[in-house]
């Protein structure tokens, strides 16, 4: 056997074991596959409203990630601005994303805080791909 038949033989054997050894990138661990629906929400809060608005979206989140469907549901604050808010919601589509929506806790946390929120930009989002470790 010549020598260039030998290493084109040896370089598909690493192509294929490579291809069977290493996960295609949606199978990797941590990673999750796209069509899940990310929304991503920044408020300001009135700043005398803040602590009853705190309260009112701890509760929502906590009953938010027991909803089928819910992946994930962070609520962050701006380490320089203790009164803007960013949520970070996962859902597995837009229809459990609805369905959170239509659930009685968010209509309590949204006629709740109607008041208490100055600025709200809500960004439906695509994820390309997500990596997590457990908590």
């Amino acid at each position: 056997m010549s020598t260039s038949r030998w290493l084109r033989m040896v370089a598909l054997a690493l192509v294929v074991a490579g291809t069977i050894a290493l996960p295609a990138p949606r199978e990797r661990a941590g990673a999750q596959p796209s069509g899940l629906y990310v929304n991503a929400v920044d408020l300001d809060i009135v700043p005398a409203e803040r602590d009853k608005y705190l309260a009112a979206i701890k509760e929502n989140g906590a009953a938010a990630i027991h909803e089928p469907g819910c992946r994930q549901f962070d609520i962050l604050v701006l380490a320089s601005d203790p009164n803007h808010f960013f949520l970070y919601e996962v859902y597995d589509n837009e229809a459990a994303y609805q369905a959170h929506r239509q659930t009685e806790h968010f209509k309590k946390y949204a006629a709740l805080t109607a008041n208490m929120v100055g600025k709200r930009n809500a960004r439906p989002m695509t994820p390309i791909e997500l990596h997590a470790k457990g908590h």
